[in-house]
This record gives C-alpha cells, structure tokens and sequence, in this order.
C-alpha cells in the first residue's frame, strides 16, 4: 500500500518522493504533539502582530483569532491532532485553519518562518515545564528541611571515601541536600532571561521585509523582550536546549546523590533509614526482600538524563551559522530530559518524607573511630597544639585506645558554628525557599495571565 504523502507548507505543487518525505519527517509528528498547544498559542500572537502591522485588516485579524481560539479548544479536546496527512503541528494546525475559516488562514503565516515558529513554540512550552520541575524541586527541598527539623538530634557518623569520619546527624544530612536543591533552584532565572526573548520576526535567520512590531508580539506572548539580532535566533538553536537540558542535570544530580545515600543508609548493614513498605519493591525469587527500586530509577534517571544532554551538545556542534534541519532532532532529547526531570522530582517530593529513621543505630554506629577528632579538639582547647594532639591521638588509637562519647547534648553544643550539627540554619534555608516559590509565583502569574489573555478565557 502506498504510504500517504502529507500536506505540507512549503511544496503545493506536488512531486514530493514520499520515501525522501518518509524520512525528513521521521517522527517528528509524535515529538511535535506536546507542541500543538504553544503553536496555536503563538500563532494567536503572531496573528495580533500582523494586525498590529496593518497586514491583517480588523475583520480578518477577529476571523484567524475565533479561528484559532476554536483550534485551542479542539487541542484541549483531542480533536484537533497531528495526523498522516501533516508534516508537523505547524502544518496541522495551519491546515485545520484554513479548512475551517477560508483563505484568511492562507494569511496567518505572513512574516514568519517555522524556525522562529518553533523557536517561540519551544520558548512557550519551556516556560511551563521549567516552572513545574522547578516547583517540584521545592517541594523536595521542602520536604528535606521538614525531615531535618525533625530529626536534626539524631546522631550518625558523617563519611568520606565512605569511612566514617566525624559526627554528623540525619538533620545535617537531609539539610545538605536540602541546600543543593536551593542552590539549583537560585540560579534557573539567569536560564529563564534568557528564555524570556522572543524570537518571532526573526523569520529564517534574516528578518522580514515588513513593518512588524517585535516587541508588540514579545509582550502579549508573556515575554519580556526579544532576541534583538534576527541572526542570532537561529544560531542559538540547540544552545538554549542544551542550557535547559544542563539545569535539569544539576537537579537530578542533586536527587541522584540524595537517592545514592537512601540506597546505601536503608541497607540492612546500616539501618539508618527505613523504607516504608508502599514505597519498596519485592523479589519474585526471595519473598524477604524489600528494594530501593524508586530511588535507583532515580539514580538511573539522572545517567540517562546525561545522555539526553549529550545528544543535544553533539546536535549543535560544529554546524554553521543560519539554520540547519539537524535542528529537527533537538526536540526530542529536550522534552524526554525535561520529562524525565519532572519525574523525579515528583516522585522524591512525594517519598522524601515519608523514610523512617531508626535513631538507635544511628546512635550505635558513632561508637569508636568517629568520636576520634572530637578528643583532639578537647586537647585543643585545652593548649595543646593541634599537630601535638593530633599525633598523641592518632598513637594513642593505634595502640587500641578508645574515647568516650560525651553525649548527644555536648556533641551539639560543640557545633555552634553556622551551618554546624548543632546551628543548622534552617530558618535561613527557609528564607531561600520562600525567595524561590517567590521568583516562580510572580514567572507563573506573568506566564499563565498572558496565556489566558490571548486565549480570550481565565482558562488554557
């Protein structure tokens, strides 16, 4: 059976070899879907700009904007798809437009290109989804500070090189990656100005010859500028991806080193932590099992992640200036990293405060080599020189020596210092966090209100 040859926009006579059309398109219909949405949304802006520009007359430009409103709503009710008959979501879209309002959908792709088409489609859809990792992103840090608060005296070794090491407690603990959170959270706005520019009127790279009010479009878009050179539009692509892709990588790292340690502190050989058992799996061999298998696909997430990353550096590399259809397959690693990013953090904001801690093996396991700096710093303070207590100690442990534990109380009162066991700074952390849900809820509101603006309703 001969395959369906698709409408497409840019060869209306015909004499396409399906096999080569087979092929540019690949799968770009499936990866575009999760488009369809932000290309109507952008169209409805585009389409205020030509009207702006007296390129669309009043009656025309409230024909393509019904039209397109129309278009929003069969989106949202499945109606409206990308079929075998269409390239893309620009084609379908453009397509059902026509078929439905005449040839003043002709019109609507006046002055644009599908470069900067995509471009704003992406921008869009990159908005709303930063926004919904980033809020389940500080849920996690919420929900780490929580646990921290809560058992900020229970006591365990600190590690390194996986040695125990030094006093630490599961507050300090959770606080840390509470704080790495935080840190990542901080530093999506210079990522999202970057976001924040529009790229329509930058057509294919060179601009068009048309009177079009670029900022005009940026502002009831929701952006707060655009991307001033048209040339450098195009250059960009696969850039801003790959700058999404490594923010998302800096948050599933921050999850994957959380997940690491859950693995290794509910291990029966430690006992820290205890998994409850709605959030483990079992064995289909040994029915005593109980597995860490969410924080491990956690762990995998973010490898996989990586991958993802590196497909989009590999995309953009060493390419020209100008545009290049290579840029087709940036897509599709952004969105699956960025879902796979949401996945995460959903799923830790959810198990995070529900581990159990068992504070007596916490306790157990600070015996012996971990209270050893603790009696040099008491030697410390007392005159001692620190290399003088040090060797005394490190001898006086060799020959089979052991130092008593001071109790929890002392142990704290010794780690007053800012940040320490016993001066957490969680107020601070939380100061951080409400700055941060700030930030997002004033992205949010700007986003989503002018969302709703072009689509005539409170609701999109």
């Amino acid at each position: 059976m001969t395959a369906r040859v698709p409408r497409t926009l840019w060869s209306p006579a015909g004499g396409i070899d399906p096999a080569m059309l087979v092929y540019t398109v690949a799968n770009d219909r499936e990866v575009d879907a999760p488009l369809l949405r932000w290309d109507v949304l952008g169209s409805l802006g585009h389409a205020a700009g030509l009207h702006r520009a007296g390129l669309l007359s009043d009656g025309e430009h409230r024909r393509v904007r019904a039209g397109l409103r129309a278009a929003l709503r069969a989106v949202r009710e499945g109606t409206l798809t990308i079929g075998p008959e269409h390239e893309d979501a620009h084609s379908a879209i453009e397509i059902w437009l026509t078929d439905r309002a005449g040839p003043v959908g002709q019109r609507l792709h006046t002055g644009r290109s599908r470069n900067d088409q995509v471009a704003a489609d992406l921008r869009l859809w990159m908005k709303r989804e930063l926004l919904r990792v980033h809020a389940g992103a500080a849920r996690c840090a919420a929900g780490l500070l929580e646990f921290a608060a809560e058992h900020r005296r229970v006591l365990l070794p600190g590690y390194t090189h996986t040695r125990r090491a030094m006093p630490s407690s599961i507050g300090l603990w959770a606080g840390a990656h509470a704080e790495g959170l935080l840190d990542t959270l901080e530093s999506l706005p210079a990522l999202w100005a970057r976001i924040d520019r529009s790229p329509l009127g930058s057509a294919a790279g060179y601009g068009v010859p048309l009177p079009l009010d670029r900022e005009f479009v940026a502002r009831i878009l929701g952006f707060s500028g655009v991307d001033r050179n048209v040339a450098a539009v195009q250059n960009g692509r696969g850039k801003l991806e790959a700058a999404v892709l490594f923010w998302c990588t800096e948050v599933a790292h921050d999850l994957s080193r959380y997940a690491a340690d859950v693995i290794l502190f509910s291990a029966d050989e430690y006992g820290f932590l205890t998994l409850p058992p709605d959030l483990a799996t079992g064995s289909s061999i040994m029915p005593q099992k109980r597995n860490p298998d969410l924080f491990e696909l956690t762990r995998a997430r973010a490898a996989a992640l990586e991958g993802d990353l590196a497909t989009v550096m590999a995309l953009k590399a060493k390419l020209t200036g100008g545009y290049h259809r290579d840029f087709q397959f940036l897509k599709e690693p952004l969105m699956r990293g960025v879902g796979r990013t949401r996945e995460m953090v959903e799923m830790v904001a959810m198990a995070a405060p529900r581990l159990g801690v068992d504070a007596a093996r916490c306790r157990a396991a600070l015996a012996g080599d971990a209270l050893v700096t603790d009696e040099v710093m008491r030697r410390v303070e007392e005159g001692q020189a620190f290399r003088t207590a040090y060797r005394a100690v490190a001898a006086e442990f060799k020959a089979g020596a052991r130092f008593s534990d001071p109790g929890t109380g002392a142990l704290l009162a010794r780690r007053r210092s800012t940040g320490g066991l016993g001066n957490l700074g969680l107020p601070e952390a939380r100061r951080r966090l409400r700055g941060a849900l700030a930030w997002a809820g004033r992205e949010s509101r700007r986003f989503e209100g002018a969302m709703s603006r072009l689509a005539g309703s409170r609701r999109t």
